[in-house]
């Protein structure tokens, strides 16, 4: 390791100051909603001046020998590319190439802001940053090329490093694996992926993300007469699409304590990750699961402790995040409503197989529908989940070398019961490649819901770990 640590650390202070807060101002500023809640992002073009953003000033960073490409393919949101070769006095002949991922397109508004907050209006209070996608994941980008220039202002080495933020992430990466293959003979051998993208526990060390689950959606559409009908002279004969919809949902999930019955959405988790979670809870004590904002009288599904830290991250839940056929409550007349869709969103384990989950969902609620309904699934998504290699013994040291530093603890683990389809993507394509999975998006950060903010103090010292990490590679043999 070659790098001068107060010279990088200085440097990302600075960028931070700078750079950083008063881009990522104006980048929450911008609608950038992913294509799955915009379909027209083309016209709107919130997504395009997002791109324009961030290309322009990491076009105007001091980095050597970079190159900046934004590519573009027919029907796919953008995909940026910073392709930058090895640099320092330990830079490495011949290696292989480090990925740093981000994205920029955000999650819908939400309803909930509290007063003095909106999700495109930056605020800043003390250290936090409010407002939609700063933390999930805005400043990826940022971070990224704060940490390569702090290696570089501070005497370090890296090797070839390729930046890539996308644009349909919170879709679920649909363009994603076309960019890949348009990528693949450009990428060589890929020995580390860095994800600016997860959570972190609490803001007081550096979290290391060591899962992340799997998603499969869709759409869950039923269907019983062509039109509305007085609930009076029906009701009792003609059966309600909203009770229809509860019965295939009990094939599903079992509705007294929310356990998913779909075998291909069970596995055995494993032994060593049933101990993390232990740790982590030890450790947390009774912050191991951060407190939801119940209202008065209501709790958790599950006790606290390892358990609900496995229940968010190694096993399968359901989630009910939209429905269609149904009036405002103010607007309804007593009528029989021919419809009822309910959009269905289930976090599946981590090793669960996506496509196999889709099809047993699929079938369990299309087949034998209640009174010959019209029932379908449609409009569904399947992303794989990620569970992470073990750490080669320089990374792990580099990782808790870096916290030690810059918290004064060493490195934590913790599995994440998010999703990010990159991650599994990279997993098959690059078998031997290592990962670092980590991020801003700790408690209270609220990751598209209301509110959501960045904890800058928190960011600024997760990039001074990056740029550690990024000059401890080059001394690895391969």
């Amino acid at each position: 390791m070659t790098i001068e640590t107060a010279i990088a650390d200085r440097h990302i202070a600075a960028a931070w100051h700078d750079e950083l807060v008063p881009r990522l101002r104006e980048y929450i500023t911008i609608p950038a909603l992913s294509p799955a809640f915009d379909p027209d992002w083309v016209g709107n073009g919130h997504l395009d001046r997002a791109v324009d953003l961030i290309e322009s000033w990491i076009r105007s960073r001091p980095v050597a020998a970079m190159s900046v490409r934004r590519q573009e393919l027919a029907n796919r949101t953008p995909l940026l590319v910073v392709d930058i070769d090895a640099f320092g006095p330990d830079a490495p002949v011949g290696g292989g190439t480090t990925i740093l991922y981000g994205h920029l397109d955000k999650q819908p508004e939400m309803e909930g802001w509290r007063d003095g907050l909106a999700p495109w209006t930056p605020v800043m209070e003390g250290t936090k940053l409010y407002g939609r996608g700063g933390a999930d994941d805005g400043y990826a980008a940022f971070a990224s090329l704060a940490a390569i220039e702090a290696v570089q202002a501070g005497g370090g080495s890296h090797g070839r490093l390729v930046v890539l933020i996308e644009a349909s992430e919170e879709s679920g990466s649909p363009d994603l694996p076309a960019h890949i293959e348009a990528l693949a003979g450009n990428l060589g051998r890929v020995d580390l992926v860095v994800c600016l993208d997860s959570g972190c526990a609490n803001y007081d060390t550096l979290w290391l993300t060591t899962s992340l689950r799997g998603l499969v959606d869709g759409t869950l559409d039923v269907r019983i007469v062509t039109e509305g009908l007085h609930s009076g002279g029906a009701g009792g004969v003609v059966p309600s699409t909203f009770r229809i919809i509860r019965t295939l949902l009990d094939r599903v999930e079992r509705a007294g304590d929310g356990r998913v019955l779909l075998a291909s959405a069970s596995v055995e988790i494993p032994g060593h990750r049933v101990s993390e979670a232990e740790a982590t809870a030890a450790l947390l004590g009774g912050g191991a699961f951060e407190a939801a904002p119940f209202v008065a009288g209501a709790g958790p599904m599950v006790d606290g402790g390892a358990e609900a830290l496995l229940a968010k991250t190694w096993r399968p839940s359901l989630s009910y995040i939209g429905i269609d056929g149904m009036p405002a409550t103010g607007a309804a007349g007593n009528v029989l409503r021919p419809r009822t869709a309910l959009k269905l969103s289930l976090r599946i384990p981590p090793t669960a197989e996506p496509a196999a989950v889709l099809q047993e969902l699929r079938t369990t609620l299309e087949a034998n529908p209640p009174y010959g309904a019209e029932v379908s699934f449609t409009n569904s998504e399947a992303a794989p989940g990620w569970n992470a290699p073990a750490l080669a013994p320089w990374l792990h040291t580099a990782l808790d070398t870096a916290s030690k530093q810059q918290f004064g603890q060493g490195m934590r683990l913790y599995g994440e019961g998010g999703t990010i389809p990159f991650m599994g993507m990279l997993g098959e394509l690059f078998p031997e490649a290592q990962f670092v999975i980590t991020g801003v998006l700790g408690p209270g950060s609220n990751a598209h819901g209301p509110n959501e903010f960045l904890d800058v103090a928190y960011a600024e010292k997760l990039t001074c770990c990056l740029a550690r990490v990024l000059d401890a590679s080059t001394g690895v043999a391969r």
